[in-house]
């Protein structure tokens, strides 16, 4: 683009995340050590000076496409995995992006292709189970959270069950599991897979007031919400861009997530949620909203509420409780029938800008194939 790279110290000071999560603060407890973050996007730059020697062997379930050293490889997980695990230059010397967990392991496992890859046109319309396949794997190979910043939030896009049951499986492994909620907030607001299916941690954004991102999809499965405007990233080019997306904003989440399996191993995925949950800040009115979940995530007050101890909610023995419903029966499901036709997985959408730069390069949202 013909634009310099921005200078390393004059990164650091453009992370707002860094300071409206409260990171320094949050970090006297732990940073991630001994934590998995498997970060299923399109690949990882192990090399990345932000990542080098936190990215462990990965998976490729795509199998074509752009390649190592093309442009048009790995740069929205790298983003991703920066956000969740970046340590910068030097380590905390003021040089590239600091994730929130730096101390954390990224697991990349590459299951979709970049927007502006030219072997895009190949896997439109092709699904082929990589993401189902990618979640399972990951599970396997030691993934403590796995973070699943991509979906599908078309018109058309359906639950899958496939990968419901990888979600599950994942889950039942002791996997945290979150995605994004989606970018649709301006294009109809349809819920987007794999955020809705049940068990996943689905987080919408934020800008740097709080206040929900025009694009961010409003809907009855968000759990929680983060910054997802001018948040700065890392690049395979080494450069330094500012994006926006839900994508980010689940990266964030997974971050935290990690923080808290790193404080407290024994966690259980339902555990990590519930705490989450009871933590976040700017609670809407009436405890939760489509937009925001229950809040805003605080990583601070989440690993707070996870050291304090558990009430007893155990009960008289032999008290059955009350039932409270509409009883058994025949009852609407919460999601639509799957239609005709596969949806198409895609990077959640983001737009970046070059820092200190004038040039603009544009993620659109679009449908992405994996095979």
């Amino acid at each position: 683009m013909g634009a310099a790279p921005a200078r390393a110290d004059a990164i650091r000071v453009q992370e707002w995340a860094l300071d409206a999560l409260r990171l320094q603060e949050a970090w006297r407890t732990t940073r991630g050590a001994g934590v998995t973050v498997a970060v299923l996007d399109t690949g990882v730059d192990a090399g990345h000076p932000d990542l080098r020697g936190r990215v462990l062997p990965g998976k490729d379930l795509v199998g074509f496409g752009a390649r190592r050293g093309d442009r048009t490889w790995a740069r929205h997980g790298t983003a991703m995995a920066g956000i969740v695990a970046g340590r910068g230059h030097g380590y905390g010397d003021g040089d590239g992006v600091l994730g929130v967990a730096p101390e954390a392991r990224i697991l990349p496992v590459r299951v979709i292709l970049e927007e502006a890859d030219p072997a895009r046109a190949r896997a439109r319309g092709a699904r082929g189970g990589a993401l189902a396949d990618g979640i399972r794997w990951a599970a396997d190979h030691g993934a403590d959270v796995i973070n699943l910043s991509l979906g599908d939030d078309s018109a058309t896009a359906h639950p899958d069950a496939g990968e419901d049951a990888a979600v599950r499986y994942a889950l039942a492994k002791g996997a945290v599991v979150v995605a994004s909620a989606g970018n649709g907030g301006r294009d109809g607001d349809h819920a987007s897979y794999p955020a809705a299916y049940p068990g996943v941690i689905a987080v919408t954004a934020v800008d740097r007031n709080g206040g929900r991102a025009a694009f961010s999809t409003r809907r009855w499965y968000a759990t929680l919400s983060a910054p997802g405007v001018g948040v700065v990233i890392a690049d395979p080019d080494r450069r330094y861009y500012e994006g926006w997306g839900t994508s980010a904003a689940a990266a964030f989440v997974s971050g935290t997530a990690a923080l808290l399996r790193s404080a407290h191993p024994g966690l259980a995925p339902a555990e990590v949620r519930r705490l989450l949950v009871a933590s976040a800040r700017n609670v809407p009115a009436g405890g939760r909203s489509d937009e925001l979940g229950a809040g805003v995530v605080d990583p601070v007050e989440a690993l707070a509420l996870a050291a304090r101890p558990l009430p007893d909610t155990s009960g008289p023995v032999g008290v059955a409780p009350r039932y409270f419903g509409a009883g058994p029966g025949a009852r609407r499901s919460a999601v639509p029938d799957p239609g005709p036709g596969a949806p198409v997985l895609g990077a959640g959408a983001a737009g970046v800008v070059l820092l200190l730069a004038a040039g603009v390069l544009r993620w659109r949202r679009g449908r992405v194939g994996c095979p």
